[in-house]
């Protein structure tokens, strides 16, 4: 495969560090002067922009949190008046207030880049169709595929999310070489696809990109086996900017690379605070280089994943596949288990779908976790029996835990149109 690539793509560090300590001066001088949050942050920490004289000095700063947005909630973290607003976003706001995200023009035109280079790193080119499963309107995901996909000179196909038989019909019908959407939705299209008695590995779909979710090595396997196409990770954040921010490259598959022209990276300890050296996991934060609209000093993003040398784009360092967030981390009888781990296991069991959920309760003063996981069609009582023996041994050896797991019938668990909800605490019910 031609390797495409544009100026910035072959920056080396140097060059690459050189422009990123000028954009990113000017981005805390632009935040200073224009966000009042922002201005009281760093004067209460004694510090101005003109005290950042090299990157390493950012790590001086405060950091920001997503509650800081909602406090400021809805305008209050724009650095620019309204009237230069092109487009606004926002979380789903179902653990409170939303989280407001706003725009420019030049903000517009630099993610619909950063999604296109992100696209052709994925294997995208000019003229593919691309099938956006990505919901529209106030979630960042449907809307930054679209003009990223656009930019790149590719045909959209604005599906959003839902109405699963009609998408398998139109991925039919209109004949996409990719697709954009998250890998749990991408899993529920699978299903359908078989359903209608299709083999998904005769689609026309090569590349499928993936991202607004964590996801596993082993589910990539699972998808790229049974559709016949490559499996790659988008990343990215409304907060930030919304997807397009690190993305991995077909020809590796290895991580992905972030693009540092525009995105500062640090890894940190979620305890402490302290800037990790790179390879050592820890909290991702992000410093935005180039947003008008809104930008971010050191925003905390919860991911936990380690900065790695790049390998398929050398100046931009890459990022290891998101293993967790710290606040979806599970703390069962003092033992850490996050949801990508069950992942692992349930996708490696004979007789399982890859379709399950965790299920929080409390019986007494004793917290209980029980594995919920669609048997695959077909399978015997004895198969299923044989597969919650295993996925709870596998728990207890590779965890160090004791869990609950029930196999229960095909089709049963709810199946996601977006972002997919692994955990259900009943605990405080």
């Amino acid at each position: 495969m031609t390797v495409l690539l544009d100026a910035a793509e072959e920056l080396g560090r140097e060059e690459l560090g050189a422009l990123q300590l000028e954009r990113l001066r000017a981005t805390l001088r632009h935040a200073y002067e224009n966000v009042p949050f922002y201005r009281q942050s760093f004067d209460k920490a004694c510090l101005r922009p003109d005290d950042c004289r090299s990157l390493a000095d950012l790590a001086r700063f405060p950091f920001t949190v997503k509650t800081d947005l909602r406090d400021n909630y809805p305008f209050g973290m724009f650095a620019v008046p309204e009237s230069d607003i092109r487009r606004i976003h926002a979380s789903s706001g179902t653990t409170g207030r939303p989280t407001v995200v706003g725009y420019t023009e030049r903000d517009l035109d630099m993610w619909a880049d950063m999604v296109a280079r992100s696209i052709r790193a994925a294997g995208g080119r000019p003229g593919h169709k691309v099938h956006v499963a990505y919901g529209y309107g106030l979630f960042t995901g449907g809307l930054g595929a679209h003009y990223g996909a656009e930019r790149l000179g590719c045909t959209v196909i604005p599906a959003s999310g839902g109405m699963t038989a009609r998408q398998v019909q139109l991925i039919q019908d209109f004949r996409p070489e990719v697709i954009m959407v998250t890998p749990s939705y991408m899993l529920t299209l699978l299903d359908e696809f078989e359903r209608q008695g299709v083999d998904p590995r005769t689609t026309s779909i090569k590349v499928g990109i993936f991202g607004a979710e964590p996801w596993t090595e082993e589910m990539r396997r699972e998808i790229e086996e049974r559709f016949a196409i490559d499996a790659v990770d988008i990343y990215g954040l409304s907060e930030v900017i919304g997807p397009g921010v690190a993305q991995e490259c077909v020809e590796t598959k290895d991580g992905l690379h972030i693009w540092e022209d525009h995105f500062f990276p640090e890894v940190v300890d979620p305890v402490t605070g302290e800037v990790l050296p790179d390879g050592e996991q820890g909290e991702l934060v992000f410093t935005s280089l180039t947003k008008e609209a809104m930008p971010v000093i050191r925003y905390r993003t919860r991911d936990l994943t380690r900065l790695l040398p790049g390998t398929a784009r050398p100046g931009f360092r890459r990022m290891e596949k998101v293993t967790g967030r710290s606040d979806d981390m599970v703390i069962l009888r003092g033992v850490n288990l996050f949801p990508t781990q069950i992942e692992e296991i349930v996708l490696r069991t004979p007789g399982v779908a890859p379709h399950f959920q965790l299920r929080l309760t409390r019986e007494g003063r004793m917290d209980r976790l029980t594995v919920r996981a669609e048997a695959r069609a077909g399978a015997t009582g004895d198969q299923r029996a044989a597969a919650e023996a295993s996925i709870a041994t596998a728990v207890k050896d590779g965890i160090g835990v004791s869990v609950g797991v029930e196999v229960v019938d095909p089709e049963t668990l709810e199946r996601s149109v977006g972002k997919l909800k692994r955990i259900e605490d009943l605990r405080t019910r």
